[in-house]
Parts: structure tokens; C-alpha cells; sequence
């Protein structure tokens, strides 16, 4: 219970109760899950996502 106090002492209740609410309990192994989705994305893939983002964004 430390580290709820601890929590409580810097944030306050309400934005404590706001963190812990957006923190969650996940589940699952989420780098082997990255490596699924990484691993086939070549650079040039990478290159033409954030060029395509660029675009969108102008």
C-alpha cells in the first residue's frame, strides 16, 4: 500500500483514481506481439508509412 500512498501524496486522489484507471492490467505477451507486427515492415515500408502520414498531414 505504499506505493498507492506514495501516489496519492503526488498526484491526489482524483488524478490517482484517473491513473490507475487508464493504467489497467494488460495481458498477454506484448513484445513477442510487437515482434508479429514489426518484424515483416521493411524500411522502406516504415519510410513510405511516415511519408504517407506527411501527406495526410498537409
Amino acid at each position: 500500500m505504499q506505493v498507492n500512498k506514495a501516489l496519492i501524496d503526488s498526484l491526489g486522489v482524483a488524478n490517482t483514481l484517473r491513473f490507475l484507471q487508464q493504467l489497467g492490467v494488460g495481458y498477454g505477451d506484448y513484445t513477442q506481439e510487437r515482434h508479429q507486427w514489426l518484424d515483416p515492415l521493411s524500411l522502406d515500408d516504415f519510410r513510405n508509412y511516415v511519408r504517407g502520414k506527411q501527406e495526410d498531414a498537409r
